[in-house]
């Protein structure tokens, strides 16, 4: 997609000391998701793993799924998945809200059951959303330098 940004600097350099197959299968699954929704924010951290949050502001508290990139795989996670329909009983985990799709393939997201579990998760963080944003299609670093 033309319009997606590029991927931050700040985040970019980290992303290279991963496996090329897994920069491959994250910049397509960011690509699926921005396309999805292209005014979402993204909220870069490094923490015990490296993740981009997808967010209605500036706020981690108005995401709706994010993308965690470990050692060897990545997930497509879900900020309130317990809450979401999950007809293909796609969502895994144990936690109180999160919820996330492994992923190895884009056969795993690009299809209708992901991208409906995507707008829902966008239409709850609308829902639950404080007040309005001015901060729309940002890539906000929290990445601390060392």
């Amino acid at each position: 997609m033309a319009g997606v940004k590029p991927i931050h600097p700040d985040f970019g350099y980290l992303l290279n000391f991963k496996e090329k197959e897994l920069i491959d299968l994250f910049c397509d699954l960011r690509t699926f998701i921005l396309e999805l929704h292209p005014e979402a924010n993204e909220l870069l951290y490094h923490t015990h793993a490296l993740t981009t949050v997808y967010s209605l502001s500036d706020k981690l508290s108005d995401s709706f799924c994010m993308i965690p990139i470990y050692s060897n795989h990545l997930n497509l996670g879900f900020n309130k998945g317990t809450l979401l329909k999950d007809p293909q009983q796609l969502l895994a985990g144990s936690g109180n809200l999160i919820r996330h799709i492994p992923v190895k393939h884009p056969a795993e997201y690009r299809n209708e059951a992901v991208k409906q579990l995507i707008k829902d998760a966008i239409a709850l963080a609308i829902k639950d959303m404080e007040k309005p944003t001015k901060i729309i299609g940002q890539r906000i670093s929290k990445i601390k330098k060392k």
